[in-house]
């Protein structure tokens, strides 16, 4: 699991099958004081994370393929949770 913040939302014409119907996000992975860590990556999103909001999200690939329903798919991440901005700096 990895912290990161929601940078931007995907926009495709085209896309895999296992892509329709799907929010994928672009998230820049962040240390625990925020700062930028790494390149950023694209999530597959079921909870609807806003922009620059600060989320959880898994590289289990397979849990992600499942979630979408296709062995083959090439989605990887998948966010787990939304961190809670109250909670964060508690």
């Amino acid at each position: 699991m990895q912290l990161a913040r929601v940078d931007g939302v995907i926009v495709s014409t085209v896309c895999h099958p296992s892509m329709r119907g799907h929010r994928t996000i672009i998230c820049q992975p962040i240390d625990g004081d925020g700062k930028a860590e790494g390149a950023p990556v694209l999530v597959l999103d079921p909870h609807g994370a806003g922009l620059h909001q600060h989320i959880i999200y898994s590289t289990d690939g397979s849990a992600t393929r499942a979630h979408v329903g296709d062995p083959k798919s090439p989605l990887r991440n998948m966010v787990l949770a939304i961190v809670d901005p109250a909670k964060e700096s508690a």
